[in-house]
């Protein structure tokens, strides 16, 4: 009887065994399964101060911490910008008050000076018509002197042959005289007008030489126009590197290295912190070559990793890798020398997460990873 128990036992360990044996081969057939398991990104990125440099005042993040794009990661001390800022702003604001007065005192000039030169140029019109006047006066009494000559002469001869009185002679001799006295007076007032003209004309010279000038305060102007506009670029691109002071992130991310800390000094393009997109994890699995069968692009994956052993995660391989990793390994085997000893090449496969707490992976985290066999 005991020994029927016992053969009744065995035989039932056996197909209990037999089972296990059955289902664990099965699985092995179905499944490709490695431990050769990382958490990997394409895209880490790192990130630095641009165009700046200085001590760092502020740190915002550490390791691990998620960011969003824009946030504000760190901060260079920015008193000296600002100091350069303040610097340029206080100089522009005195080209502009020298610009300012140079434009009052040139439209003060140059109103002055047309002014004086259209005066000027209507008191010579005056005077030309004035002495115009004049000419035609005297052209009028030296005709009329003429007659008086030619009525002198004829009254000498009757005068001479006793045919008119002396008197009309004499009369004559003092309309003459009359004459040439308003003829004298007519041609001292036109050299005074004449005088007169000429120093208008001079006094017009020069205004119009000094409006001349006006020009060289236009210019003035114009050098000075050019220097506030550079220094507002100046200001402009001042105002941008105290931006720069504030890095902040590119995108939504997660920090995976923090390279500085606050009070050390850097320079613009040092790495400050290294970062990859939040979505942009993935599993690689470094495939045995002899358990690639079956793998294919879109075949179903079951990922547990080291770190939350009961944390389950899904996921579809989405890339092959066409070569071994050993390809591109930084010391090659060499087999030109005619010794081989054969070692099972491994074959980088990528799996895309697809259910599961994205969130708690990170870089580097090994694992263990089932691929359903197609």
């Amino acid at each position: 009887m005991k020994n029927k128990i016992a053969l009744i036992i065995l035989v039932v360990l056996l197909i209990v065994f037999g089972f296990v044996a059955y289902k664990w081969i099965k699985h092995r057939i179905e499944y490709a399964i490695s431990d050769a398991v990382f958490v990997e990104t394409d895209n880490l990125s790192n990130i630095a101060f641009n165009r700046v440099s200085g001590k760092i005042i502020k740190m915002y993040k550490q390791e691990g911490d998620k960011v969003k794009k824009g946030e504000l990661l760190a901060k260079i001390d920015p008193t000296d910008y600002k100091t350069t800022l303040s610097k340029t702003e206080k100089e522009i604001e005195n080209l502009l008050f020298e610009k300012k007065a140079l434009e009052i005192k040139k439209d003060r000039i140059e109103k002055q000076l047309n002014i004086a030169i259209n005066i000027a140029q209507t008191e010579l019109n005056q005077l030309d018509l004035e002495k115009k006047a004049i000419k035609y006066q005297i052209e009028e009494l030296k005709a009329q002197k003429e007659q008086l000559q030619r009525d002198k002469k004829r009254y000498e001869n009757l005068v001479e042959k006793n045919l008119t009185a002396k008197r009309n002679l004499e009369e004559i001799n003092t309309q003459l005289k009359i004459l040439n006295a308003k003829e004298n007076s007519l041609k001292v007032k036109l050299n005074q007008l004449d005088y007169k003209k000429k120093i208008l004309e001079d006094n017009l010279k020069l205004n119009k030489v000094k409006l001349a000038q006006v020009k060289e305060l236009e210019e003035n102007i114009k050098a000075l126009n050019k220097k506030i506009e550079s220094l507002k670029e100046t200001k402009k691109d001042i105002q941008n590197l105290i931006s720069y002071t504030d890095l902040k992130a590119p995108f939504d991310a997660i920090i995976a290295k923090k390279f500085k800390s606050v009070g050390e000094v850097v320079s613009a393009g040092k790495p400050i912190y290294s970062i990859f997109p939040r979505n942009n994890l993935y599993i690689l699995v470094l495939l045995d070559e002899n358990k690639l069968k079956g793998v294919k692009v879109g075949s179903k994956a079951y990922i547990t990793l080291d770190a939350y052993p009961d944390k389950k995660f899904e996921g579809e391989v989405f890339e092959i890798n066409p070569t071994t990793a050993a390809k591109f390994a930084l010391v090659p085997r060499d087999i030109t020398a005619g010794e081989f000893t054969k070692v099972a090449q491994r074959i980088p496969v990528k799996i895309r997460i697809t259910k599961g707490d994205i969130s708690l992976l990170k870089v580097g985290l090994g694992g263990e990873v089932e691929i359903k066999r197609k």
